[in-house]
């Protein structure tokens, strides 16, 4: 959140409004200026005056910082207005919807964990029963180098190697699939302490805006601007969209790995003992790439465990539920301090 940077308004949907209505007054007033018969207009001196002073106050307005700065004020609060009237721009409207998608995915999310832990019994399973295959083909061609069969040992000696082969790609996949568990199920854990907090702000922060845009109209924003003063409402709207935001990134990025998790699973063939290098290729790029914005640090720590042998993972232990402690701080709060 420190280094995100609030959007400018030509960045937010009402923004795009605001480019067409400019460019829709622009050209009314290149109209209006070829249109205008300004001969007429020089040799009637009451229109030279109506033209001069609607110059007059054009230019005033220019150049008077407070003036200057009601008008941009009230051209965004229109530009706002209009744009509502379509798309979703409410703060708390658009956390709400997130809060929905989050419900959702950590659904879904549940289903692959489940999934996946059920793959990797499999392929453990795959794994144990070629390591018995080895050792037994190992002593059937001990035993056949002792009784002279030269043929049975060689054949032995190599489907041992040939499992030993196989065995090294399975267990390079395990560690991968391992890697994918534990950063499903933390990501799983985190992002319900993240829906959580977001229904806390949705809950508290729902009424204060209303008691912020009743206190503060538009009229009284507008006096804020002209004195200099900070407008409260927009200054409270902004840190909504700042949450917003933050949501919006880590929702993203809970769905892309989502899906790549996904685009991994199904590539994998345990029958047969086969998978694509694609997806392993996915998976290797994500683990180069940046800090995760929903695990953060904790990325790396996972990485870590994943590749340390002396980390074992237990299949066999329930997804850990969150549980929020007492004392627990919004990591929204300080936004509104």
């Amino acid at each position: 959140m420190q280094s995100m940077k609030p959007k400018s308004f030509w960045q937010r949907p009402e923004g795009v409004t605001g480019l067409i209505f400019l460019a829709a007054i622009a050209a009314g007033v290149v109209y209006l200026i070829t249109a205008i018969n300004w001969g007429a207009i020089l040799a009637n001196t009451l229109y030279l005056a109506g033209t001069l002073a609607v110059l007059g106050a054009i230019v005033y307005m220019i150049l008077d910082p407070k003036v200057r700065n009601l008008v941009w004020y009230m051209y965004k609060s229109v530009m706002r207005t209009i744009t509502g009237w379509f798309v979703q721009i409410d703060p708390v409207g658009i956390l709400k919807s997130y809060v929905e998608s989050l419900q959702e995915n950590l659904r879904k999310m549940n289903k692959q964990i489940s999934q996946l832990r059920g793959q990797m019994h499999k392929l453990q399973e795959i794994i144990h029963n070629n390591k018995k295959q080895i050792e037994s083909n190992l002593q059937l061609a001990s035993k056949a180098r002792e009784t002279n069969k030269q043929n049975v040992m060689i054949l032995k000696s190599r489907q041992a190697g040939r499992l030993k082969d196989s065995n090294l790609k399975l267990e390079d996949l395990y560690r991968k699939m391992e890697i994918l568990y534990r950063v499903l199920t933390k990501m799983y854990e985190n992002s319900q302490i993240l829906m959580e907090d977001i229904q806390d702000q949705v809950a508290v922060k729902e009424q204060e805006r209303k008691a912020i845009h009743a206190s503060y109209g538009a009229m009284r924003s507008a006096m804020s601007v002209i004195s200099g003063d900070p407008d409260k409402r927009a200054m409270f709207d902004m840190a909504m969209e700042s949450i917003a935001e933050d949501v919006a990134n880590k929702v993203g990025e809970m769905e892309r790995f989502m899906e790549m998790s996904s685009n991994f699973m199904e590539s994998i063939d345990l029958q047969n003992g086969i998978f694509e290098e694609e997806g392993l290729k996915m998976l290797e790029k994500w683990e180069q790439e940046g800090v995760s914005l929903i695990l953060g640090k904790e990325k790396e720590t996972l990485l870590l465990a994943a590749n340390n042998p002396n980390d074992v993972l237990d299949l066999n232990a329930p997804i850990k539920q969150p549980v929020r402690e007492p004392g627990h701080r919004n990591q929204y709060d300080s936004l509104f301090d």
